[in-house]
């Protein structure tokens, strides 16, 4: 695997910003108990999500967008229903966490690593689909990630997009 600036760059900024996410601030909201037990099943779930999509992934997986040299296009079990399954759950678990701790200053961490998973995933699809011919019939028939209303925030130049669930 040939490792470009931009797989150091996104990798980089992810490691720094679970580094913040880790350290605490302490800037919180009150929260009920029952939205905390809400988001608390969330963010297991957002975690069981991370590690069978790991275990999917198996030898392929890599922290840089750059697909290795061997790598193969995984279209089954989780990564039928979405292609960035890992984000996903990484995305579930650290909003879900910030709820349930009721950090305004994990909240700001999630949402920084929201968008550079959008940035680093929009950059992998390019690279995907350069290296699998077949990618573009995966994408058409793949979610982004598994939450429909994350799809349409991701879906560029849609308008007026019916959410569903």
């Amino acid at each position: 695997m040939n490792i470009k600036y931009k797989d150091l760059f996104f990798v980089g900024i992810q490691i720094c910003l679970f580094a913040c996410f880790i350290l605490d601030f302490t800037i919180l909201i009150s929260i009920s108990n029952g939205l905390k037990t809400v988001s608390l099943f969330i963010a297991i779930t957002g975690l069981l999500i991370i590690i069978v999509a790991t275990i999917q992934l198996n030898k392929k997986i890599s922290p840089f967008p750059t697909p290795k040299n061997k790598a193969i296009l995984i279209q089954n079990d989780l990564y039928k229903y979405s292609r960035h399954p890992i984000y996903t759950g990484i995305v579930l678990f650290v909003f879900e966490s910030s709820f349930y701790l009721a950090s305004v200053y994990k909240s700001i961490i999630s949402i920084l690593l929201l968008i550079l998973f959008y940035f680093k995933s929009a950059y992998e699809e390019i690279l995907l689909q350069d290296k699998f011919p077949n990618y573009t019939i995966y994408k058409q028939k793949t979610s982004y990630f598994f939450i429909k209303m994350i799809d349409l925030c991701f879906k560029k130049g849609k308008k007026n997009a019916i959410l569903v669930a």
